[in-house]
């Protein structure tokens, strides 16, 4: 019996890390570079309203270190720092969520 509940608690187990796994969100950073290039570069590439500047690596480092989820969220939703505003969606409301989690990805593909 012991050796059966084992085995199941062991099963379990493998299975809840298959199922975080998928339900990630994995994002497009070649697809996000239009939408950089589109939507984003216009404050990321100079630094305008705090904007973290594309490239600079330390001023990525503490966001990177946030991790995609808390990143693409305050892209999505908007966020106010103490640095500076970033509006949702970048001011381009007519972005999915998905299209703004790619250009995240792209930036954080290049300031690394």
């Amino acid at each position: 019996m012991s050796r059966f509940l084992s085995a199941a608690l062991c099963a379990l187990f493998v299975m809840s890390f298959s199922l975080s796994d998928a339900n990630a969100v994995t994002y497009n950073a070649a697809a996000g570079k239009a939408v950089y290039d589109a939507s984003c570069a216009s404050c990321h590439k100079d630094g305008i309203m705090g904007a973290p500047k594309t490239g600079n690596k330390p001023a990525w480092v503490s966001r990177i270190a946030q991790g995609m989820d808390l990143m693409v969220s305050h892209s999505v939703k908007g966020y106010q720092g103490k640095k500076g505003f970033m509006p949702a969606k970048g001011g381009n409301t007519k972005l999915t969520d998905a299209q703004v989690g790619n250009a995240v990805a792209y930036m954080v593909g290049l300031s690394k």
